[in-house]
């Protein structure tokens, strides 16, 4: 049977491959935030949205343990996804600014969002066996993504795991606004993660963010 990203979300959904991350997972789904203490948590793992027909392929590390991991769709319901969001539908790729839960009517037009780990990780770190044990399902979005021209990596981390997997040699230094091309028409477009510590800092303004897409959709013409 052909491929499919219905077949990909369906096997992501169902994963219990590593022990660590299931416990940790099904362990915060339980204990909840207590903001968050009437909702019934999602605590599975979180796959991949947006549009099959997308230019541009948006990669984050994993979900958040009270956002996606609790709403069940990446980068939504925390402050990360708060930005990420608010940038692409200033950008044009998302119908509306915010991204609360799964069912409040998001959108994405040209774009698809995704996370090179699918289960939320405790204190936000995969190991590197989790993270190749996630890695074929990101194999297969790539594959069933034919129309992605632009790859931007949301942080360090999701710029190794592309990088790595596209063989993009040699590997420019990660950096806000750098661009690495694979050289088979696809380019990697790095941004800083937009992460609380990095937006509450600013090392990451909206600005930049807005830059980054200006020039995903540039790269993706």
């Amino acid at each position: 049977m052909p491929d499919s990203l219905a077949a990909v979300t369906a096997e992501i959904v169902d994963c219990r491959a590593c022990p660590r991350l299931v416990a940790w997972r099904e362990q915060v789904a339980v204990e909840k935030r207590a903001s968050y203490a009437h909702e019934e948590y999602w605590g599975r793992p979180v796959p991949g949205f947006g549009d099959p027909k997308a230019s541009v392929l948006i990669v984050g590390l994993a979900p958040a343990a009270h956002g996606g991991n609790r709403t069940g769709r990446v980068f939504t319901g925390d402050r990360s996804g708060d930005w990420l969001f608010a940038a692409l539908h200033r950008a044009g790729y998302a119908n509306q600014p915010t991204s609360l839960a799964a069912d409040d009517g998001l959108k994405l037009k040209g774009a698809y969002v995704a996370a090179a780990v699918r289960c939320a990780p405790p204190a936000n770190k995969p190991t590197i066996d989790e993270r190749e044990t996630c890695l074929p399902y990101l194999v297969r979005e790539l594959d069933l993504l034919t129309r992605v021209k632009v790859i931007v990596v949301l942080g360090q981390f999701a710029y190794d795991v592309v990088a790595r997997l596209l063989g993009v040699r040699p590997r420019p230094k990660f950096g806000h606004g750098a661009e690495a091309d694979v050289g088979d028409g696809r380019t990697i477009l790095c941004s800083f993660h937009p992460s609380q510590q990095n937006t509450f800092t600013g090392k990451l303004t909206e600005p930049m963010l807005d830059a980054v897409f200006s020039r995903a959709r540039e790269l993706a013409r």
